[in-house]
Formats: structure tokens, sequence, C-alpha cells
């Protein structure tokens, strides 16, 4: 007589049976944890959900160690887990966004992306006026730190994955750390240096400096990934036809990182387009339209809805508002172009 063998299932896959299960895991879980809060001083919302929840996993990892077994049933509630993190996170950032639309759609104007605040008085209304002068002075200050930052973190990424040379380890350790320095570490890194030893005053430029202070380990450590991707035989090809390794890099491992290179910049940008506390310190703020970045006071969108909302009067603070979510807007577009590009060169 011969048994039958066992039924091989994957540890990710899912059955009917294991949804009626999860779903009367939690129903029983909300009905326990409601009759404990009713029965002890037990109280709160916060309380009631996390108590809910933790009872749930016990009961899913009872339920599917009986029908499961152990490695199944692991893999099953770490899934939960991991799950329920993303949706947290998901929920969290979902909630920002709808309460920064919320707020900041009644802000908005045409004139808003056009207008001045140099001949507006504090009590005008949201209408009048506009944020054009701050972002003409973000396109700069972001512009110029991606033209001074862009080329040094892809000359820093092509040193340490193609060159790799004695002080390589040292470089990257630079680079790690100054991806953890605080933002306003760079501000006041560029207030001492351009502003008050050098006397040149607040500008745009030195707001674009302490911003590429930020973003060049970004575009360092990304591009530096990019180029690990580039497959060796391409490398390895060039060299065993004679050509010199600086040709190689240059002819042969760039181009073929084109595109991620460009990922690089872009999250480069995106990363450092938000940024407020520095530029308190460099570029200062400025209600009219200063478009020479090399001299005078500037303004940004960061700056502009930071002080806007600082302000008690409701215009300014709608007017904030509107700026934050352009500047959301901005972001968000930037990290999509980025997705774009790479996606691209995944399809290449």
């Amino acid at each position: 007589m011969t048994t039958a063998a066992p039924v091989r299932r994957r540890p990710g896959g899912m059955t009917h049976e294991d949804v009626i299960a999860g779903v009367g895991a939690a129903g029983l879980a909300v009905v326990v944890t409601a009759v404990a809060f009713l029965l002890t001083p037990l109280a709160g919302s916060f309380g009631f959900v996390l108590t809910a929840y933790v009872l749930f996993l016990a009961l899913l990892t009872i339920d599917s160690r009986r029908r499961l077994g152990g490695v199944i049933a692991t893999d099953r509630v770490a899934s939960v887990l991991v799950g329920t993190c993303g949706a947290v996170a998901l929920a969290a950032l979902g909630l920002i966004l709808w309460y920064v639309i919320d707020r900041g759609v009644p802000g908005l104007h045409r004139g808003f992306f056009t207008k001045t605040l140099d001949s507006v008085g504090p009590l005008d209304p949201a209408t009048d006026g506009g944020a054009g002068h701050a972002i003409v002075g973000t396109l700069e200050q972001v512009g110029l730190a991606a033209l001074i930052s862009t080329p040094l973190g892809i000359l820093t990424a092509v040193y340490l994955s193609e060159l790799r040379g004695r002080i390589a380890p040292i470089i990257r350790f630079f680079v790690d750390s100054m991806s953890g320095i605080p933002s306003i570490v760079a501000g006041l890194f560029i207030y001492t240096l351009w502003v008050v030893q050098l006397h040149k005053g607040f500008s745009g430029l030195a707001a674009a400096m302490a911003l590429a202070v930020l973003m060049l380990p970004t575009v360092a450590r990304a591009a530096e990934e990019m180029l690990a991707l580039v497959p060796g035989g391409l490398r390895e090809s060039a060299l065993a036809l004679g050509s010199p390794h600086w040709r190689s890099v240059t002819r042969i491992v760039l181009p073929t990182a084109r595109s991620g290179l460009a990922t690089a910049a872009i999250l480069g940008v995106a990363r450092v387009a938000g940024e407020t506390a520095p530029l308190l310190m460099t570029a200062f703020g400025n209600d009219s339209l200063n478009a020479d970045p090399t001299k005078g006071a500037q303004s940004s969108l960061s700056l502009f809805a930071y002080q806007r909302i600082r302000n008690a009067l409701p215009s300014e603070i709608e007017r904030g508002w509107a700026a934050a979510l352009v500047l959301i807007l901005v972001v968000l577009a930037l990290f999509t172009l980025a997705r774009l590009v790479a996606a691209t060169r995944k399809a290449r």
C-alpha cells in the first residue's frame, strides 16, 4: 500500500483557505480586544488597534503552524509584518500629500507663478502677488548646484569604480560621511567661508554652493552604483583590443551608463530641491525678483514657504501652503523622471 506524497507548497503562495483563515483571525482578534477593553480599564484607539494587531499576529501564527508547518508560518507572519509596515508608510505619505493639496490648492492662481511680493502688503488677499521670484531663485540655485556637483560626483564615482587608487577608501569614507551631515552644517560652512570670511554677502551662488555640498555625495554614490552595473566584459573587450584604460572608460563605460548617470544627477537635484536650512544663511530671502545669482539676497520656493507660514496672517499662510504644494509637485516630478530614465535603461 502506497501513501500519498505530501503536498508541496510555495512559502509565498496563498489559497482560498488561507484568506478565510486570515479574515477569521482578524475578526476574532477585534472581538476579543473589544471585550477586553470593555471589561478592563484599557482605553484609547491607538491601544485598541495595537492590541488587536498583536493578537491577530498571534492567532495567525498558531493557525499557520497547525495547518502549514513552521517554515511557511514564519514566512506568512513576516509577509504580514512587512506588508503592514509598507501600508503604514504609504498611508502616512498619502495623508501628508492630501493635507498639503487641501491647504495649497486655494492659494494657487494664474499670477502665482509670475508675480512677486515686492508691491504686496501684508493685508492684501492671497490672490495678489505670487512666487515668481522664488521659482526663478529655485531654478537658478538648484541649476548652479547641479552644474557644480554633477561633474564632481561623476568624476568621484569614476575614480572609485574604475581607477580604484590608493586614496579610494579615504574618498569613499568622506563621501559616506557627507551623506549623513545635517543640511544646516553645509549652510554654516558656506556662510562662514563665503559670506563672512570672503565678504561676498548673501546670494544665490552661495546658496548653490551649500546645495552642491549636500548634492555631491548623493550623485557620487548613485553614479558609482550605476557604473558598477556596466558588464565587466565590455571593459575586458576594450582592453583586449588594445584600448588604453582611459579610453575604455570614456568611450565604453560612461556611454553605457549614460542613462544611469542622468538618473544619479536627477536624484541629487531632487535631494536638495526642498532644502531650507542652508538657504537661510546663504540666500537669506527676498520678496523682489533678483535674477542675478552672484550678488544680492535671493528667494526660493522653500524659503518662500517657510517665511510665509511663519506669518500669522491667513493670506500669507495660504501663499506658503501653495508654495509647499508646488515644491512637492516639482520633487515628485523629478523622482518620476528618474524612474522613467532608469526604466529606459533597463529596457535597453
